[in-house]
């Protein structure tokens, strides 16, 4: 429940229009304002075009890293905040940005619990091109991601791990600002990204958190020091809030891994909860794996987390982690055990490459857009269904050579018409040039 400090002192509430105007002109709000403009959003007592005109104050403005944790704190406090003081293991969340072809929350997950980590997973809306998460999840026939706030506090205490959808009952301000900033254009604020995602995090419980600030093509965040100055923001927030934090800023100028998808990627997911699996979501997946572990504390030196975390791969305790969380939340775990039941597509087609030469660029977003277009993610969720089998696999990596007719990746479809329209797009995600790029490095900065 809600758990403020009393003031001090008498608080003589502002007009509206004045906190707008004062923080148009750059000035810092105080905790009252701000907790007084979190209060009347939730009261309905602040008109929502007044709200959007603080939100792009904001936006253009900016906060304090102050204001920030200030605003951060208060939208957690909005709602329920989960205790989870009586589970004794260490709780450590991980959180990404988003990106196309990252199932690494797949493998993570379970990977931490293996570790002797408890993992509260909820998560939100992803940006609009890239299939969540939960839609992946949604593939296993019978999993069940809506739960009650106790239930997935006795999944946490049972078996360790959880993989939830958010809850409204957790920071419903942030759900208030997230819908206004959609429709006035503030979604890439950093002090509201920050404020969105801490809040809702650790009203989960979570001690600590492993953040994964994506930049690039494939990434709402295009511009590479703004993504470092948002992991530099999250973390200090956190750590203002007394919480373990530590983000990595990685390159979503390609699609992770080798497959874009549902099943697909489910399966991708499964190959490397067996130690196998291509080598950017190998490479991930370990760095991301020994923050976890060190933060929780599991392991201490960097050579004791990456043994840690190659064991638990390898050894096929995350794998059996992977199965008990399915099974906990209703999943048929045979599709685990033979990922070969998953639907498959009826037809495959390579899309051929024009010409001789290395892949220099590829567009993510534009893959991922091709793929939605053919029946997968939120474009066919808005009409209640999704084709689990569609996607595209074998996808060609930035310093490639291939040939002319070579495929750049293969498509799984099962309508022609959908094909045809995605084929615009995954034609204009590859450039192809006669030099061979240098790829660039898959983790930017590590920010602690």
């Amino acid at each position: 429940m809600r758990k403020r400090p009393i003031p001090t002192r008498r608080f003589i509430k502002p007009s509206f229009t004045s906190l707008i105007e004062k923080k148009r002109d750059g000035q810092e709000f105080t905790q009252e304002e701000i907790r007084y403009i979190i209060d009347s959003t939730l009261d309905g007592e602040m008109p929502q075009h007044q709200q959007a005109a603080l939100l792009m104050a904001i936006y253009f403005a900016n906060m304090s890293a102050q204001e920030t944790a200030i605003l951060t704190e208060e939208m957690m406090l909005s709602g329920e905040v989960i205790d989870l003081s009586h589970i004794s293991k260490p709780k450590i969340d991980k959180y990404s940005t988003g990106g196309v072809g990252d199932k690494t929350a797949l493998v993570l997950a379970p990977l931490a619990m293996a570790s002797g980590v408890v993992v509260p997973m909820m998560c939100g809306v992803e940006q609009e091109f890239v299939i969540t998460t939960l839609e992946k999840l949604s593939a296993v026939p019978g999993f069940k991601s809506h739960m009650s706030i106790q239930h997935f506090v006795d999944q946490l205490a049972r078996v360790g791990g959880a993989i939830a959808e958010q809850s409204p009952e957790l920071a419903p301000a942030d759900k208030i600002f997230y819908d206004l900033r959609l429709e006035t254009g503030t979604i890439p604020s950093l002090p509201l990204i920050t404020g969105s995602v801490l809040s809702k995090k650790l009203a989960e419980g979570a001690e600590g958190l492993v953040i994964d600030v994506k930049w690039g093509n494939g990434s709402f965040i295009k511009d590479l020091e703004q993504a470092k100055q948002l992991a530099r923001s999250m973390t200090r927030v956190g750590r203002s809030m007394k919480r373990r934090c530590v983000a990595l800023v990685t390159d979503m100028n390609q699609p992770l891994g080798d497959t874009v998808g549902t099943a697909l990627e489910i399966k991708e997911a499964i190959a490397l909860l067996k130690g196998e699996g291509p080598e950017d979501m190998k490479e991930l997946v370990l760095k991301l794996g020994m923050e976890i572990v060190r933060l929780a504390g599991v392991a201490g030196s960097t050579l004791s987390a990456k043994q840690t975390v190659q064991r638990h791969l390898t050894d096929g305790s995350a794998l059996e982690k992977f199965k008990d969380m399915i099974k906990a939340q209703g999943g048929d775990v045979s599709y685990i055990d033979h990922p070969e039941k998953f639907p498959t597509a009826k037809h495959i087609r390579k899309l051929p490459a024009p010409k001789r030469g290395y892949v220099h660029t590829i567009n993510a977003a534009m893959i991922a857009k091709g793929v939605s277009l053919l029946g997968a993610g939120k474009d066919a969720a808005h009409h209640n269904k999704i084709d689990y089998a569609v996607g595209v696999s074998e996808i060609k990596k930035v310093g490639t050579q291939v040939k002319q007719g070579e495929p750049l990746m293969m498509i799984h479809y099962n309508d022609e018409a959908k094909l045809e329209q995605a084929l615009n797009f995954f034609k204009d995600a590859y450039r192809l040039a006669p030099k061979r790029p240098i790829p660039p490095p898959l983790v930017v900065e590590r920010v602690a």
